[in-house]
């Protein structure tokens, strides 16, 4: 059940991240309490997902994750451009993550 609360955190921030942006420095008002409510969210699932899996795991998935997650929406949905440095960076994030996860003991 961990996992499915930590995946739910995941899209909460994912969610919420987004439409920060829309919000345009909170600007517009549908699109910043979309993104309080968001994170509200993301946050509660995130304190269940650490009931049963390790923080460190948690919150290395839940970083990670939403990070490579949120450069793909980004290129996607708001047209921002990649370099290879951004990608050599990227990679270093899921490379790490993948190494928290593997030693889980």
């Amino acid at each position: 059940m961990g996992y499915l609360y930590l995946g739910i955190a995941i899209t909460g921030e994912l969610v919420g991240t987004n439409l920060l942006k829309a919000s345009a420095g909170f600007t517009r008002l549908f699109f910043t309490m979309g993104s309080l409510a968001a994170y509200v969210l993301c946050f509660y699932f995130l304190s269940l997902a650490i009931k049963t899996i390790n923080l460190n795991i948690a919150y290395a998935l839940w970083a990670g994750v939403g990070i490579v997650a949120t450069t793909a929406l980004s290129v996607l949905v708001w047209h921002e451009q990649l370099n290879p440095v951004i990608i050599f960076g990227i990679g270093f994030i899921v490379v790490g993550t993948i190494l928290l996860n593997i030693n889980v003991g």
